[in-house]
């Protein structure tokens, strides 16, 4: 298997701090409700890591129950960061995939409240760029024209 570059998780202390969400699940932990979220969020988050590699994305998830999945990066068709002001001021963000691997099914894949959003968001696409060099794969937009007959 390929060497790994970069392993991460969603981070729930970046969560906490740079979403809506995370600022009144704090509120709630005066009432103790918060608490639960936390630990809820928490568990939900070590549940899943992301592994870059030089030619795959692979997807670890699940605590008792374990899946390993891959979307090999020549297959990434665009990457988007989202982040809102809050999440800019935690330095975290959603970094979304497209690809035309059957992991994602045609749908946007996205890992929400990275930390480093956009550091790793560069290096996903040099990495992509590198796959596709050393598979010599092209990308071609087609569009479909209306018959008009």
């Amino acid at each position: 298997m390929s060497k790994t570059l970069d392993r991460f998780r969603s981070s729930t202390w970046g969560w906490l701090r740079g979403t809506l969400a995370g600022w009144g699940t704090l509120l709630l932990c005066l009432v103790g409700v918060g608490f639960v979220i936390i630990l809820l969020k928490w568990i939900a988050n070590l549940g899943t890591t992301y592994e870059v590699t030089e030619d795959r994305l692979v997807l670890h998830r699940g605590i008792f129950s374990k899946s390993i999945d891959e979307i090999e990066l020549y297959r990434i068709k665009d990457i988007r960061i989202d982040f809102s002001l809050i999440n800019q001021w935690a330095g975290i963000g959603t970094i979304t995939l497209l690809s035309s691997d059957e992991t994602t099914a045609g749908k946007p894949f996205a890992i929400r409240d990275v930390e480093k959003a956009q550091a790793r968001r560069e290096e996903l696409r040099d990495l992509v760029n590198a796959a596709r060099r050393a598979r010599g794969v092209r990308e071609f937009d087609m569009v479909q024209e209306a018959n008009l007959t």
